[in-house]
């Protein structure tokens, strides 16, 4: 457990900071899978100028979320509200003191935030924005969860709401974590994910806007579709497709290659690989080339200390 608590977190910042030199490529202007490293080839410009290892508001953001539930031992949305206007105004949880790469949805439900708008309200400031950026720094509240499913589900949904409100970012963030919990709990990839899907359906019932959303949008019975674009659905079903990989190097390389949003999918797929072939699965090249794994340890304790405690 404790190394697949780990291997999640470590899985998220090392997907991110991995896929971060590919953002914006087309897929075929990615590199080959034997070529996809922390260090780009020549070829690549990237267009975020920062050095090799170095996580993104992806990881930032999970970091704060992760750091808030710790201080708080609760979701607290007006704590985790404030780290993320700690991170945009001041680079909180950033490894170079700025954040960078921030959504056109997050930066506007900041802006809300900073107005006065109550953090759960301030995510419908695009009423219909159905962006990926909730469901990439929801991980760290499945590792940290001790309560039942039903309290886990709501606690995604809650965290989603502070910068993307609509219901379809909403249940990603929540089947996400679900199966995460099952994989954490040493489930198989397949059998983790269907029993993550019935157990939001009973919690959903038949008739309601989320179970319409799961059903009609999310459409977890389908086989995964993406374009490797921004878009909450498609960033979910790259993780889909990446898992099925036999290891976690396969999972995050697969969700670079399919580019575009490079850096979120693989934070996304490298989460979940994380979880499923422990922090020991990771390759220790990309261990030894993160940057801030100082700042991180810390608080991955912390995390271990809570999830395990008697």
């Amino acid at each position: 457990m404790e190394d697949r608590i780990r291997g999640g977190m470590w899985g998220l910042l090392i997907g991110d900071a991995l896929g971060l030199p590919y953002e914006a490529l087309e897929p075929e202007e990615v590199p080959a899978e034997d070529e996809i490293e922390m260090e780009p080839l020549a070829a690549v410009t990237p267009i975020h100028r920062v050095p090799p290892g170095t996580w993104s508001d992806d990881g930032a953001q999970a970091l704060c979320l992760l750091d808030s539930l710790i201080a708080c031992s609760k979701f607290d949305p007006a704590d985790f509200a404030a780290r993320l206007v700690a991170w945009y105004d001041e680079g909180l949880w950033t490894l170079d003191g700025q954040a960078f790469g921030v959504g056109l949805q997050t930066q506007a439900a900041i802006d809300e935030i900073k107005r006065g708008v109550p953090p759960e309200r301030a995510g419908e400031v695009f009423p219909s924005g159905k962006g990926n950026g909730a469901l990439m720094r929801v991980l760290p509240l499945a590792l940290w969860h001790r309560g039942d499913d039903a309290a886990l589900i709501e606690d995604a949904h809650r965290q989603a709401r502070v910068t993307h409100g609509h219901v379809t970012n909403q249940v990603c963030c929540a089947l996400y974590c679900l199966w995460a919990r099952r994989l954490m709990e040493g489930g198989a990839p397949e059998a983790a994910y269907r029993d993550a899907v019935r157990a939001l359906r009973r919690h959903y019932g038949a008739d309601s806007p989320y179970r319409r959303s799961l059903e009609e949008e999310v459409r977890p019975d389908d086989p995964p579709v993406t374009h490797g674009d921004g878009y909450v659905v498609h960033t979910w079903n790259a993780a889909r497709l990446a898992i099925e990989e036999p290891s976690y190097e396969r999972a995050v390389k697969l969700a670079i290659r399919l580019g575009h949003d490079t850096d979120t999918n693989a934070a996304v797929a490298g989460g979940l690989a994380g979880v499923r072939f422990g922090e020991a699965g990771i390759p220790d090249r990309w261990r030894r080339t993160l940057r801030g794994k100082e700042r991180v340890r810390p608080l991955l304790d912390q995390l271990v200390a809570w999830r395990l405690a008697p």
